[in-house]
């Protein structure tokens, strides 16, 4: 990406006639399951509470359907999309993953280099290794985003956004959506505590967030602002307010409040009340490339991947980043054509209908062939 334009390898046209090793996405979760102690497992596919908002998440986009076009040319097909000035290969965010360390040594700088190489957008937690600057330094020329809990005063805050421009971060993000952590428990009831908890400090500081910490970064730089945690129509019209150029509509993965909204429930809602003003971000469950055409038709511009990045990494390290991204472009691009459109910008409302969820809603239910065998807690 060093010049802005991504390069995309040759793409076999059969499928399954090629020697990679991962072919269908569920593979890098079976892999990462052999790799990873029941401590790591968990916390990727576990959610608080009775862990509703998480499998709302995915009933939210099950409950959506094409309404595809025929008899149109779509001999070539381009997923790519412009945001930030920069062409990404897919509408894709590498997501904020707090403590990706447990997955792979190389954590942050790993998924940012993996990210870059392939031509997607990364944001990188404020709690994942190597932290700020070193990731910079793996992946300069990546588009990176930098994400902050607020774990000190207006100094410390001021600090951080002056660090992320200086290393040359494209956007800031406020996450805003975690003024109390949540009760986790599959690691309450195993007893198990990450370390990372334990050292953590600061929180008092996240539960006073307010929008006054907003007109702070806004009044005094000029790097493009995220908030993310957007979850109603009325925060996000505070946040255009504010002047706030991008607004991410994201539920934590269902790790925060329980029984939320899933977040394609919450995306329509917010995009009517953005009405073009800011560019929106979504994040919740999305892991398949049907997933990322219905945001987009629905009004995202991006769409950020948690969970499956985790797999991706926890199972082959940074080439299982670009990999994931691989597949999800030729599931996107398959998508596209089948729907009769060749480019994201004809996608819009017109191509989605409300349906019935065909599958009970779980952190697994975007595959249907894989079988991961329940721990008893």
């Amino acid at each position: 990406m060093n010049d802005g334009t991504p390069t995309r390898p040759a793409r076999n046209v059969e499928l399954g006639a090629s020697g990679e090793e991962f072919q269908n996405l569920h593979e890098f979760i079976r892999k990462a399951r052999s790799r990873l102690n029941q401590n790591a497992w968990d916390y990727i596919v576990g959610a608080s509470e009775t862990e509703t908002t998480m499998r709302r998440n995915r009933m939210a986009l099950d409950e959506i359907a094409f309404r595809p076009r025929v008899l149109r040319n779509v001999a070539e097909v381009d997923a790519s999309t412009e945001v930030f000035g920069r062409r990404l290969r897919l509408p894709v965010m590498i997501a904020p993953v707090g403590a990706l360390e447990i997955f792979d040594p190389n954590s942050g700088a790993a998924v940012a280099r993996g990210a870059g190489q392939f031509g997607a957008a990364h944001m990188l937690s404020s709690v994942s290794e190597p932290g700020l600057e070193a990731t910079a330094k793996a992946a300069p020329d990546a588009l990176r985003i930098y994400q902050l809990y607020v774990r000190g005063d207006d100094a410390f805050v001021e600090d951080v956004v002056s660090r992320s421009i200086d290393n040359g971060y494209t956007a800031f993000c406020l996450t805003v959506d975690t003024a109390h952590y949540s009760r986790r428990e599959r690691d309450i009831a195993k007893r198990y505590v990450r370390e990372s908890r334990i050292r953590a400090t600061g929180g008092d500081f996240q539960k006073g967030l307010d929008w006054r910490t907003v007109k702070l970064i806004k009044d005094k730089y000029k790097i493009p602002l995220v908030i993310k945690g957007i979850a109603t129509a009325e925060d996000a019209a505070i946040a255009l307010d504010h002047g706030v150029e991008w607004i991410y509509v994201s539920n934590h993965g269902g790790r925060q409040l329980d029984h939320g909204r899933g977040a394609m429930h919450v995306l329509p809602e917010i995009v009517d009340a953005v009405a073009g003003r800011a560019r929106i971000m979504v994040d919740g469950s999305f892991c398949r490339g049907t997933d990322i055409v219905k945001a987009i038709a629905s009004g995202a511009d991006l769409v950020g991947i948690g969970r499956l990045q985790c797999w991706a990494l926890a199972a082959a390290g940074e080439v299982g980043i670009v990999r994931m991204l691989e597949l999800l472009e030729d599931e996107v691009i398959r998508c596209l054509g089948l729907l009769g459109v060749t480019r994201l910008a004809e996608l819009d409302k017109s191509y989605l209908h409300a349906a019935t969820a065909t599958n009970p809603p779980s952190v697994f239910s975007a595959f249907p062939l894989l079988d991961i065998e329940p721990y008893r807690y």
